[in-house]
């Protein structure tokens, strides 16, 4: 059993960082083209563009497309664009010269047969107003010139638009309906309020955790009642006392979390699909339903003292307290009521609720017990995040990291993660950070509290202060990066670590302190499970 216990924590924390990168790349509305710059026309920034629509005058659902590196840009504004009549090309690949009469329409072509530049020309030939490609498949594809191209003269917008919209389009035309179309392309704020919001729930997480168990946990609860395990009967000599786990990772336990997180990420690479992803909601709301459950019991123990003491002898169970007979079935529904409606646009509170729980309770059971181990295991994390991020693209064709995290393209995605809409953003869309980029350089300042109380430090000669307000410098520091590489994911512990674990070695070394900070607890070293 020590092995397990010893293994356990690591590979709940290898699960927990998969979802680790600051990501907002795959709704961005603009981003550079680094491709054949140097030919004329053809430089331009893929820019997402919103494409409004009526049939026979009613309004349809708005199209989201992708602008090529070449033509002229939409409109920013709806007010600015004009609404245009839209008709199919003829031929329909729009390859040679058309036959149909385009003046002034958007002229809708399929994707397939000759370069996009070809088809662009051929349409603006034809008098028409702007040219929308359908795609084979429903990923926005990136129209560029063509290699033997020299000089490119496109006065048209031509944007892609996904296989299923361009598949309705086109069959509402053959019908015979009359369809309008109205291109435009938002800008997005260059500063969105739910990026302050999420860095506020992830500081106020971790801080939340570091001071759980001094003002949160109330001293008159018995927590020897084990709420969700197995308890021993009141003749099995124990007293109803067990012993409170806590686990104390070790340095070993390190390179345990860097071996386990980089096969669980490649398995979920290459078996990544509905029923995987269904596994890890699975796995999120287990883990979602006991840290809720625990958060609670402890905060109606602290409120009802009395509550604490009460327990109620359950089959199998044995002995628990008698709050969680009643927590636990609404900690279960809470759950099930978020994966029913987890598409909904108010899902985000409640798995935010779900994993702030969870958090909140792993930074309880596990600990980091000196800078030691610390500076293993979150160099260890550094290196992952940036080797599966940015190095993997090299062996593996792309991103390996950015492609688990956001999902297989059926719709679910990873559930580990915290997210938050972008309220004021005309493109919608959600700011997030992984579930990893919180516990890990969590572990480290709930660390730096419990030695600031043990040497009696006051708030601004200990380290906690300085390390919660490192840890939200480097992720201001993510989001800033996100902004300047026009959105695409970032591995968070880039930022983090240096700004905690640089941050916590830098002040020890210049108080003369990083010695005993580096030693601190180092009779446990050894020990995977420390019993209090």
């Amino acid at each position: 059993m020590a092995v397990r216990r010893d293994l356990f924590p690591h590979v709940l924390l290898a699960l927990l960082l998969l979802a680790g990168p600051g990501r907002a790349a795959a709704d961005d509305a603009s981003r550079s083209y680094h491709g054949h710059a140097a030919i004329p026309g053809c430089s331009n920034k893929f820019q997402l563009v919103k494409v409004k629509n009526w049939v026979n005058g009613t309004e349809g659902a708005t199209v989201v497309g992708l602008t090529a590196s070449f033509g002229v840009s939409v409109p920013a504004s709806v007010n600015e664009a004009r609404k245009a009549f839209s008709l199919l090309t003829d031929p329909l690949d729009c390859c040679s010269n058309l036959t149909s009469k385009l003046t002034n329409s958007i002229a809708i072509a399929t994707r397939g047969g000759c370069p996009f530049t070809a088809k662009a020309e051929n349409a603006q030939a034809a008098g028409a107003a702007g040219l929308l490609i359908i795609n084979d498949s429903e990923e926005l594809y990136e129209m560029v010139c063509n290699e033997n191209d020299t000089s490119i003269d496109v006065k048209i917008p031509v944007l892609m638009i996904p296989q299923s919209a361009g598949k309705n389009l086109k069959d509402l035309l053959d019908q015979g309906a009359k369809v309008e179309l109205q291109l435009y392309s938002p800008i997005r704020p260059v500063v969105e309020l739910s990026a302050g919001f999420l860095l506020i729930m992830a500081v106020g997480t971790i801080v939340c955790a570091s001071l759980w168990s001094e003002f949160v946990v109330c001293e008159q609860v018995d927590e020897h009642y084990n709420q969700l395990t197995r308890q021993e009967g009141p003749n099995s000599g124990t007293n109803h006392r067990q012993d409170k786990e806590i686990f104390e990772i070790s340095a070993k336990g390190a390179a345990v979390f860097i071996v386990v997180a980089s096969v669980f990420l490649l398995l979920l690479f290459y078996l990544m699909s509905a029923w995987v992803t269904w596994v890890l909601i699975v796995f999120f709301c287990i883990g979602g339903i006991e840290g809720m459950h625990v958060c609670l019991v402890t905060i109606l123990s602290r409120i009802f003292k009395d509550w604490g003491q009460k327990t109620v002898q359950i089959p199998y169970f044995g002995e628990v307290l008698t709050l969680s007979v009643g927590i636990i079935p609404f900690c279960t529904v809470f759950a099930i009521l978020w994966v029913v409606y987890r598409h909904s646009s108010f899902a985000w509170i409640g798995q935010d609720i779900l994993g702030i729980c969870l958090m909140i309770t792993v930074l309880q059971m596990a600990r980091l017990p000196n800078i030691r181990v610390a500076s293993a295991l979150l160099c260890a994390a550094f290196v992952y995040d940036i080797f599966w991020v940015f190095i993997s693209p090299l062996l593996f064709h792309e991103s390996v990291m950015i492609a688990v995290a956001t999902g297989d393209g059926s719709g679910e995605a990873i559930p580990m993660l915290l997210r938050i809409p972008r309220f004021f953003d005309p493109w919608g869309g959600y700011d997030m950070i992984g579930f990893g980029d919180i516990i890990f350089p969590g572990l480290l300042v709930a660390f730096s509290y419990r030695f600031d109380r043990a040497g009696k430090k006051g708030i601004l000669n200990g380290y906690f202060l300085w390390l919660t307000v490192g840890y939200a410098v480097g992720l201001f520091l993510t989001y800033l990066a996100l902004f300047l590489m026009d959105g695409h994911g970032q591995p968070a512990l880039l930022y983090l670590v240096p700004c905690t674990l640089g941050l916590i070695v830098v002040l020890g070394w210049i108080r003369g302190e990083l010695p005993h900070l580096w030693n601190y607890g180092r009779r446990s070293e050894n020990l995977g499970v420390e019993q209090v």
